[in-house]
């Protein structure tokens, strides 16, 4: 009897041979199971907060002039990449509210205390225009601190005077203090300035320029009756001292038929006596000495710019406007002196 063994081995062969191709499949194959790794936790920067310009201006200030200098200075704020804000009042703890972030200050009058602020905001540049007696700080620049240039405003005045007064016939009324000394003699010099020793065909009957002094103690009611020699001595332009000028005695002077150059034209109905004002203009040396603020250049002194407004086309034509300007340029640039030291 013979027995048959092939198939059973053969499937037995198949079964191995399954198992050992199994085996070497990529799936069969174990994956090793990575170890996990520290995965860095992510920094963030903080965003630095732009750079912040205040203006401190008083509520009291006039509409027209508060407009002008908000204005200005936020053009120049946006020029910088800087915000703007306006203040009408300025205290350490609004140093602490503004934070870090603030970096100029403006500021009008009355002094908020800046030599304080000023020491305890190193990081702020300041600037007090037309604030007096404040101490050096190399943060802390000065615009006007000490008024307004007297000894310019009369010398341009007295060139002004020369330029529309026939025969020099001129005058100024001033404080009888050193002050009014010293414009009346700047006065002069400017009408020198014109028109050399101001010699003509004839000798004029009197000396000019005639300087009317009013005594420190008088009453403003009497400040009218000193226009009254200008007519007896037959001026024909006045120049009028800031610190006498009323309204009074201006529109006096008018009723005499005077040509008047003051610091302000109060009044328009005094327009067609008014030659031009003289005044203090800040905006420009403001948005000159800015740029330096924001670089942290501080401690500087500047003085009031002068600047011509208010001009009476009809009594300063174009051409004489343009010799007047040159001067104040010139004024302005130290190339023409006064003559006297305030």
């Amino acid at each position: 009897m013979r027995f048959k063994f092939a198939p059973r081995i053969s499937t037995i062969l198949l079964i191995l041979g399954l198992a050992l191709s199994a085996c070497g499949l990529p799936g069969g194959t174990p994956t090793a199971t990575p170890t996990p790794t520290d995965t860095p936790t992510p920094s963030f920067t903080a965003t630095p907060e732009v750079p912040l310009a205040i203006l401190v201006i008083p509520a009291d200030m006039p509409q027209a002039e508060s407009s002008l200098y908000e204005t200005t200075i936020y053009n120049l704020s946006q020029a910088s990449n800087m915000r703007f804000q306006v203040l009408n009042t300025l205290g350490t703890g609004d140093l602490q509210l503004l934070g870090p972030s603030l970096k100029v200050a403006i500021v009008f009058p009355p002094d908020p205390g800046l030599a304080a602020l000023a020491a305890a905001a190193p990081q702020v540049q300041f600037l007090a225009v037309g604030i007096p007696n404040l101490p050096d700080a190399p943060n802390l620049s000065t615009l006007g601190a000490t008024g307004q240039p007297i000894d310019k405003e009369a010398f341009l005045a007295g060139y002004m005077a020369a330029m529309l007064g026939q025969d020099s016939r001129i005058g100024i009324i001033t404080l009888n203090d050193d002050r009014g000394m010293l414009a009346e003699a700047a006065f002069t010099n400017g009408m020198h300035f014109y028109c050399g020793l101001c010699l003509v065909g004839f000798q004029p009957m009197y000396s000019y320029p005639v300087h009317v002094e009013i005594p420190t103690d008088t009453s403003q009611a009497s400040y009218p009756a000193y226009g009254e020699p200008m007519n007896n001595y037959m001026a024909q332009v006045v120049y009028v001292y800031p610190e006498v000028a009323t309204v009074d005695l201006l529109e006096s002077l008018v009723q005499r038929n005077l040509a008047i150059i003051g610091e302000t034209m109060p009044a328009k109905d005094l327009q067609s006596n008014w030659v031009a004002s003289l005044k203090p203009d800040m905006l420009p040396a403001i948005q000159k000495i800015f740029p330096d603020l924001v670089a942290g250049k501080g401690g500087q002194i500047v003085a009031s710019p002068l600047a011509l407004a208010d001009v009476n086309a009809n009594l300063l034509s174009a051409g004489k406007q343009r010799l007047v300007q040159q001067v104040l340029d010139g004024l302005q640039d130290g190339t023409v002196s006064t003559g006297v030291t305030p």
